[in-house]
């Protein structure tokens, strides 16, 4: 408790495929400063790490210096809480082709302890802590962000299995054969390859491709179209980008009805940029999930949005991990 006193913050940083957030938590859940930098503009995770520690020392100042710090956690792609290390993350130019163990080069370089788990493990016990998980012990989070992450929730803990990476549900095969989209992963079919933001882009281009009807999105270069694109032109009632977010939505509730076979949750709980889309992609999740899950399951589990903002969810879990260490 003394020691809690004498250092009253910790770092959270939630790793992202395109950005990476650093925050300054302290004992209530606050968010007191937070920085970022691009995850991929760096070709070497030494360099990721000399322009994290840059990013960071403007936001410790804030709160009085290192000195103040008890711990950092981090959440990161494909990360091993028992190791703290990154392990082949095909969204990371730098670290999908080997172990990255980000956690001793952070601590080394700040001369703290440092804690590390996946980002959409970091997430839910974000959710579970400060938002609308709050009181549920069983639940599923999935991030739908550069890629689609998943933490499972069982009796209060996040599932993490005998190596720590249990619960990779981005990489269940949805289409399987040679008609599946190739995912980072280095397999065909996943859900990831479909659902995350850049699998919806994806689908917009094969979907004006296919037809010949007038779309907004047919005024871009199709190679410059994102997801948030898409998200415009469905708000405009455009006809090609509301079949995008339905495929899509179809999809995740095909997924969701059969994970809840194997954990029975009590919520579906959704986090990232595609959850900005609202209805048009939760409609066809919740209508597709009844349609496809057992009787048993059907009309148990509720399906939220998160109630975090931003990377608010991830930063804050991740801070959860430094207040364990």
């Amino acid at each position: 408790m003394e020691m809690q006193e004498q250092k009253p913050f910790v770092i959270g940083l939630d790793l992202g495929g395109t950005n990476a957030v650093f925050g300054i938590v302290d004992q209530r859940g606050h968010v007191l400063a937070t920085n970022s930098i691009k995850t991929q503009a760096y070709k070497t995770v030494n360099d990721f790490v000399d322009a994290g520690i840059e990013a960071l020392k403007p936001i410790i100042a804030k709160v009085g210096g290192i000195d103040s710090i008890k711990a950092m956690g981090i959440g990161a792609p494909n990360g091993n809480f028992y190791r703290g290390t990154i392990e082949f993350a095909p969204n990371l130019s730098w670290g999908h082709t080997g172990i990255v163990p980000l956690a001793d080069m952070f601590a080394k370089r700040l001369n703290i302890k440092v804690g590390l788990t996946n980002d959409a493990n970091a997430a839910a016990i974000g959710e579970m802590q400060y938002g609308v998980a709050r009181g549920m012990k069983n639940f599923i989070m999935i991030t739908l962000g550069t890629g689609v992450g998943s933490g499972i929730v069982v009796d209060g803990k996040i599932v993490y299995g005998s190596d720590g990476f249990a619960g990779e549900l981005g990489h269940v095969i949805m289409v399987r054969g040679k008609e599946g989209r190739s995912c980072g992963c280095g397999r065909l079919g996943c859900l990831e390859a479909y659902c995350s933001a850049t699998g919806v882009a994806r689908t917009a281009r094969e979907f004006l491709k296919k037809s010949e009807e007038y779309s907004l999105l047919r005024e871009m270069n199709p190679e410059d179209i994102t997801s948030l694109d898409v998200s415009i032109a469905a708000g405009k009632g455009d006809k090609i980008a509301l079949e995008v977010y339905s495929f899509t939505g179809k999809m995740l509730g095909e997924a969701c009805a059969d994970f809840a076979n194997f954990s029975s949750p009590e919520a579906f709980i959704f986090f990232g940029g595609l959850t900005k889309a609202g209805d048009l992609i939760m409609k066809p999740i919740v209508d597709t999930y009844r349609k496809s899950a057992l009787l048993i399951f059907r009309d148990k589990p509720k399906f939220l949005v998160s109630s975090l903002d931003d990377a608010a969810a991830a930063v804050l879990g991740a801070s959860a991990i430094g207040w364990e260490l």
